[in-house]
């Protein structure tokens, strides 16, 4: 059986979104269109006979930072080579630029071998986040502010400015952006959208606890509005206060994955980080 190696359509990315559900990962539904709006080139299958077994993608940020996600096989199929083939071709599309993954405890000695060195861990916390008593105050929806002003804050919080991803994820149809003002300054944001299972978050950046508990209670009130009960938000280990409001807020965590570079990236503002945007693109 020969293994084919190709760039993935976007209507090629709902069989891998499908895949992802299949592990456990609780894709967002209407996430590809975002993700093909930074890198339309970085999504790639392997196909045997036509039929696609492999999938990974490799999305170039900047000419310095790439990130990698969706790394699946067929499970009937793996430990033939396919995964590692898959692997190596869609790498070279990041070149020489630094690429970052979240991998899971698994596989992580694996990355170590390919060139990957851990950064920090990261933990879902999953729940119930009760219902405020009232109207957040001091949270509006992302339209009302200034798009600028947007972007240049979540360029401090991520390792490579993103503004043609941010502009289809704050706008996908079922994606629920709010910000924080204080004083009319921008001082966080968020985003919530439906997923398979519980509600995901992501990113949730935050200047403070205060204002981090202050969206991620909007951001609830959302996804209730949307159907859901329940929320998903995956939150590093090295912002300590991340987990705290977690805990304050009821949620648990679930499976842990380690944030992994090959190499150096520019400074972020990793205190304001109470939670990643998505696991497949960092």
């Amino acid at each position: 059986m020969s293994l084919q190696i190709t760039r993935a359509s976007l209507q090629d990315w709902a069989l891998v979104r499908d895949w992802a559900a299949e592990e456990g990962w609780n894709p967002g539904r209407s996430d590809a269109e975002a993700f093909f709006a930074q890198d339309p080139e970085g999504f790639f299958l392997g196909r045997i006979d036509g039929e696609p077994v492999s999938a990974i993608s490799v999305v170039n940020y900047d000419d310095s930072y790439s990130f990698l996600g969706f790394y699946l096989v067929r499970p009937e199929l793996r430990g033939l080579g396919h995964g590692l083939a898959t692997w190596r071709a869609a790498l070279a599309h990041a070149g020489a630029r630094t690429v970052g993954l979240d991998g899971v405890p698994a596989q992580q000695d694996n990355y170590r071998r390919s060139g990957f060195a851990p950064a920090y861990r990261s933990a879902r916390f999953v729940g119930e986040v009760p219902e405020p008593e009232r109207p957040v105050a001091g949270v509006l929806p992302a339209e009302r502010v200034d798009p600028a002003a947007l972007a240049a804050y979540d360029a401090a919080c991520h390792p490579a400015e993103r503004p043609r991803f941010l502009a289809s994820w704050l706008t996908t149809p079922g994606h629920r952006a709010l910000v924080r003002l204080v004083d009319g300054r921008v001082t966080g944001y968020g985003v919530v959208r439906p997923a398979e299972q519980e509600a995901r978050v992501g990113p949730l950046f935050a200047d403070s606890p205060a204002d981090a508990a202050a969206l991620l209670d909007a951001l609830a009130a959302e996804a209730r509005a949307f159907g859901a009960d329940r929320i998903a938000v995956d939150m590093p280990e090295a912002n300590p206060a991340a987990a705290r409001l977690a805990t304050e807020r009821g949620l648990e965590p679930t499976f842990e994955t380690a944030r992994m570079y090959t190499g150096p990236i520019r400074p972020i503002a990793g205190d304001r980080v109470f939670g990643v945007t998505t696991l497949e693109l960092g």
